[in-house]
């Protein structure tokens, strides 16, 4: 008899890379392994609940093992869309894959930035494409001296706002960003405006909970609209009710850092009967030591959070994308990522394979809570059940 799913706990490390995509080196990505160079770099690294779920099944990493008999169901999972970074990763997770991208041209960039300084009422820095680089490092001191925000575009159509937070608030910045966002809504082929408030401390650009995404909305329909549908609950932590605007999302909160995230996650347990609890964890930074030690908190929680599952719960660790940091260049990695899968009463030790499509995620999660179909994938729900 098929156990019952009433409750889906997803969790997504975001850019945990476990390897190049087939397609990397049309990125620059071709030698890219997130997971790899982290343990290789750090040397330390011991993650004994997620070996315990199958992850040394997927490849090598120096530190990590493959169990001999894994206690969950453990698999690589790819991506159709075109690009590497949060929105399109998590829009293919949710059955949306985006397989046409183009971002902003060399001749629009002038009429787009005279659009940005329209809407937030002031001149701006950098106005220019950027990959493979860090502009904040690259323009703070510059910034400090003028008092204006950093303004960059990527290359999946994404404007990103950037400032240190004594120069322009954390909400002052999203007041820009939203604004930026109404103004560029019919400005194709922008598809996000992105707030990075940042100190010294923080330092990198990267500010965890207090960065915010003003996402355009996805352009089909997604695992979180039928859920919704079906009067299923949805929860997002982190970036998730960002990222889809909101869209199919019953309540989110925009914690993102591992530990305060995960507490929350184990404190819902009480609190959400069913549905699916959708988080976005920031692990992969840009310092080894805090990557390090968000993913050893992910790891040494798990077995918290085990213990306060129920029958009918089901829980899903992947991620978005890759962040490589042994790379000379800064940014996103285009790799596959992991599928850790486990619960009360599935089966274990069950090799889901290479996944090609993240979408394949979104329909069995799908077919597990009862929605109806979604345009792209194939679920493997099958391959969970025990027997």
């Amino acid at each position: 008899m098929r156990a019952m799913i009433n409750r889906i706990i997803l969790l997504v490390l975001d850019g945990l890379g476990i390897g190049a995509l087939p397609d990397a080196s049309h990125y620059g990505d071709a030698e890219c392994n997130t997971l790899a160079s982290l343990c290789e770099a750090s040397g330390s690294v011991h993650l004994p609940n997620l070996e315990n779920l199958g992850l040394g099944h997927l490849g090598q990493f120096q530190g990590v093992r493959p169990m001999v008999q894994p206690e969950g169901c453990f698999g690589l999972m790819g991506f159709v869309s075109k690009g590497k970074d949060s929105l399109i990763g998590h829009w293919e997770i949710a059955g949306c894959p985006i397989e046409t991208v183009s971002g902003v041209s060399d001749e629009a960039l002038p009429a787009l930035v005279a659009l940005i300084e329209g809407a937030i009422g002031q001149k701006t820095l950098g106005n220019r494409k950027m990959s493979g680089a860090n502009p904040v490092q690259d323009m703070s001191v510059q910034h400090k001296r003028s008092g204006v925000p950093i303004v960059w575009f990527d290359d999946v159509g994404t404007i990103h706002l950037a400032a240190h937070e004594t120069i322009v608030p954390a909400e002052e910045l999203y007041r820009m960003g939203r604004d930026v966002r109404r103004a560029a809504r019919a400005a194709h082929p922008i598809v996000r405006v992105v707030a990075h408030p940042f100190d010294d401390r923080a330092g990198m650009l990267w500010s965890g909970s207090r960065r915010r995404d003003f996402a355009t909305e996805p352009p089909a329909t997604t695992l979180l609209d039928l859920l919704s549908r079906a009067s299923q609950l949805v929860v997002g932590l982190g970036k998730i009710g960002d990222l889809f605007s909101g869209r199919g999302v019953t309540r989110s909160t925009t914690i993102s850092e591992a530990g305060e995230a995960l507490d929350e996650i184990i404190g819902m347990l009480n609190r959400v009967p069913r549905g699916l609890i959708f988080a976005n964890l920031e692990v992969l930074v840009p310092s080894l030591e805090d990557s390090v030690r968000a993913l050893h908190e992910v790891d040494r929680r798990l077995p918290e959070l085990q213990k306060r599952w129920k029958t009918g719960d089901l829980l899903i660790i992947t991620a978005d994308h890759g962040f490589d940091m042994s790379r000379p260049t800064w940014g996103h990695s285009r790799e596959y990522v992991p599928l850790l899968i486990t619960g009360p009463k599935l089966a274990r030790g069950v090799n889901l394979g290479t996944r090609q499509t993240a979408a394949d995620l979104g329909q069995t999660i799908g077919e597990a809570l009862g929605t109806s179909r979604l345009p792209s994938g194939d679920s493997f729900l099958d391959s969970l059940h025990a027997g």
